[in-house]
């Protein structure tokens, strides 16, 4: 393999980024962020442990579910889980994370590069309840870069066109995956069909 080793190298190879490129970045939240962050139903936290182990994870709820505090602060509600908390883990240890908040039908996406503390204060996390459940802790995300991103991903992927939609059984389930990753920890038939009503009536 021919290895890219220095910062150099990379310029060289894909030259400067277009100016407003660089232009769109701000150090705050203007109205059109928090109008992009309001119609998000999805976002993907990026983060990393002092080990350098590199963890993605998303978080969704409705619209709105993310709460802009101010120009430089947002805040995200951790709803239910698994209880793996390796996000979590990862702030504890480095507070250094990263946002991508997407929108059903929007191509364009926007980024949060920041750094975020865990509250477990109970006004805030009530302030968040849904069907009477409040989260147990929620994320306090100070913002340092945050800008728009364009459209060409998810443009090349067609995210959106229902007619690209994986078609049933073209995946594996849930279950099935669960039933071989776990050596047969679990029965992945069972998993599945539990999954029908137990998701649905677990999500807060």
């Amino acid at each position: 393999m021919d290895l890219i080793r220095s910062a150099a190298e990379l310029e060289a190879l894909y030259g400067e980024p277009l100016e407003r490129a660089v232009r769109k970045q701000l150090d705050r939240l203007d109205d059109h962020c928090r109008a992009f962050i309001a119609a998000s139903p999805l976002l993907v936290i990026g983060t990393q442990s002092l080990a350098g182990v590199a963890d993605n994870s998303p978080r969704g709820d409705a619209p709105g579910f993310v709460r802009v505090a101010g120009d430089h602060t947002v805040l995200i509600p951790d709803r239910r889980g698994n209880n793996r908390t390796d996000t979590l883990h990862n702030i504890v240890e480095n507070p250094a994370v990263g946002l991508l908040f997407l929108i059903p039908g929007i191509t364009e996406t926007f980024r949060i590069n920041g750094s975020a503390v865990i509250s477990r204060d109970q006004a805030l996390c009530e302030s968040f309840a849904v069907q009477g459940k409040a989260p147990k802790t929620v994320l306090v995300v100070t913002v340092k870069e945050a800008y728009v991103h364009c459209s060409r991903a998810l443009v090349r992927a067609d995210l959106w066109n229902a007619e690209k939609f994986a078609k049933p059984g073209t995946v594996p389930s849930f279950g099935t995956m669960l039933e071989a990753h776990t050596r047969g920890f679990v029965d992945g038939k069972t998993v599945d069909e539990d999954n029908k009503t137990r998701v649905p009536q677990t999500l807060y």
